[in-house]
């Protein structure tokens, strides 16, 4: 048969985690929680990312001690309905991400936009990086945000937290926003690259690593949308 059909193991780069914000670890409210969305997902790092949306959020709301609840009150967490537009006012969004404790620092935080075409239907789709790592500048040009950089050592399958932050944060609104269209947005959050798992392999077992997957991999992780 056609082999450009099958996903064999080698071609993967990592298994996923599922993350959930629940009141408590008892299966009603982590059922609770799944049955709203209130959930995020990973390539298997365990950073943590939490997002809301709302019509009202300030700057400051970031360094709030009631900073869930204050989310929860005056908007809506990922996975939630944001509906009721006040005129003349755009989408913003809180969002905080903190590296995995024993992994790697965090590169960047992207808030990527889908809506239908008016004039077919069809999905668009519009990715915003809302924060990151180094002091970076964007491209005066081409608005890109350069890579953070890369400190793996494929032969040692080593890597060092010398580049990226151990915590991203930031209040963001849309400035594409049109009320008149329905839209849906999610976050993603970005870590630093690291050996892939085959890397890890080959040094482990002294054999050269293999030439037809990436050598590293940037793990992340990726919340419910908010509608």
């Amino acid at each position: 048969g056609d082999s450009s059909v099958y996903q064999y193991a080698w071609q993967t780069s990592a298994s996923g985690l599922a993350g959930v914000w629940a009141r408590e670890n008892t299966r009603e409210a982590i059922w609770d929680a799944l049955a709203r969305k209130d959930v995020f997902a990973t390539t298997g790092t365990r950073l943590r990312v939490r997002v809301f949306a709302g019509w009202e959020f300030v700057a400051e709301d970031l360094n709030r001690s009631d900073f869930a609840r204050h989310g929860y009150d005056s908007g809506v967490p990922m996975g939630g309905d944001l509906a009721a537009a006040p005129e003349g006012i755009a989408p913003t969004f809180l969002v905080r991400a903190l590296r995995d404790a024993d992994g790697a620092n965090l590169d960047r935080v992207q808030i990527i936009k889908v809506w239908p075409n008016p004039a077919n239907g069809l999905p668009m789709e519009k990715i915003y990086d809302v924060a990151w790592s180094d002091d970076r500048k964007p491209d005066a040009n081409t608005g890109k945000l350069p890579p953070v950089g890369n400190t793996v050592d494929v032969k040692k399958a080593t890597y060092t937290n010398d580049i990226g932050d151990t915590q991203l944060s930031t209040v963001w609104t849309d400035p594409d926003f049109d009320p008149s269209l329905p839209a849906v947005y999610y976050v993603r959050v970005l870590e630093i690259p690291t050996p892939r798992w085959s890397t890890y392999d080959a040094a482990a077992l002294g054999v050269p690593v293999p030439r037809t997957v990436p050598t590293t991999i940037q793990e992340r992780a990726w919340s419910s949308p908010i509608w």
